[in-house]
């Protein structure tokens, strides 16, 4: 079960990267070009959001399956000083909490604008913050921090 949504937990990412960093270019084209909030406009707002808010689900299920982070909840005095298990237990899944907190937050305010360029300004805004946020933590193959592969199989 844990290599299974470990599997999934990777390759949702991807699709959560593609999708907030096109909602955010869609997003900054509407703003500043002054076109309009349509329909599709409106999709890839959710679209984005609802994978995010699958990748956080698949994280949370990993988090209590993954064997760094029991070991980093059972021995925390400890696990707190050793890198790579702290990350997990702690730093990776704090900061991708509060991406899709930033997602949600920005799809919400968005939906609830009155204008098309506030709309697509608070999307703009709100979803590369969170972009920002997640990239801070995502245990890339080059970072000197605690690597991963950028796609893990089963």
């Amino acid at each position: 079960m844990y290599s299974l949504i470990l599997a999934l937990h990777s390759f949702t990412r991807w699709l959560v990267l593609l999708s907030v960093v096109y909602a955010i270019y869609r997003s900054c084209r509407g703003w500043w070009q002054g076109k309009e909030y349509t329909a599709f406009e409106n999709k890839v707002r959710h679209w984005s959001a609802t994978l995010a808010h699958i990748q956080l689900i698949l994280g949370l299920n990993l988090y209590y399956l993954s064997p760094l982070v029991v070991y980093f909840l059972h021995h925390f005095n400890e696990a707190v000083h050793q890198r790579e298990i702290r990350f997990f237990g702690m730093e990776h899944s704090l900061m991708m909490v509060l991406g899709v907190i930033v997602i949600t937050i920005a799809s919400m305010i968005s939906k609830r604008q009155r204008t098309d360029r506030d709309k697509f300004r608070v999307l703009a805004i709100g979803y590369t913050l969170a972009l920002l946020i997640i990239l801070s933590s995502v245990p890339w193959p080059f970072s000197p921090l605690v690597s991963r592969p950028y796609l893990r199989l089963i």
